[in-house]
């Protein structure tokens, strides 16, 4: 089992750091680099909302605004949980439907990319106390049987 943990300011240039953190432990695992994008693509949603949504009215990292990312990676699955001490989400139902945005400048599709490309996501809120978003892909069975180990020119690191 790897794992990390990062605790960075609600800033949006740090999207990138995330990435390529994300990319990195899932690259230890089997996933091709098609996965992989998807892995951090969904990443960068969750961490994305934390940023334009959980710290509002006190200016994100202007104010302290912090975003937690943990991530393991082990026995064919990888967990990535993003969590913030923000203002929470209302109606967490109402916030996963497609389109749905509390910004008319956004699309409202963060949730929807999250659950297209993960195979599990979380999402437990408390208004006014925060937010914690766990994501998991498990690795595709190929060929017949699990994949554990490196192999093949898709494969991340080949």
């Amino acid at each position: 089992m790897n794992w990390f943990r990062l605790e960075l300011p609600a800033r949006p240039e740090n999207v990138a750091l995330v990435r390529v953190a994300v990319g990195s432990l899932a690259s230890h695992l089997d996933f091709t680099l098609g996965e992989i994008e998807e892995i951090r693509v969904a990443v960068s949603e969750a961490f994305s909302n934390v940023v334009l949504h959980a710290y509002p009215e006190e200016g994100g990292a202007a104010s302290g605004g912090t975003v937690t990312v943990e991530a393991r990676a082990g026995g064919g699955v990888l967990e990535v949980s993003v969590s913030d001490r923000g203002v929470g989400i209302a109606d967490v139902e109402l916030a996963r439907r497609p389109s749905y945005t509390t910004r008319p400048d956004r699309m409202g599709l963060g949730f929807v990319f999250m659950e297209t490309f993960m195979d599990e996501v979380a999402v437990t809120t408390s208004p006014g106390h925060g937010t914690r978003v766990v994501l998991r892909r498990r690795l595709p069975v190929r060929n017949g049987a699990p994949s554990d180990g490196a192999s093949g020119d898709e494969r991340a690191g080949t």
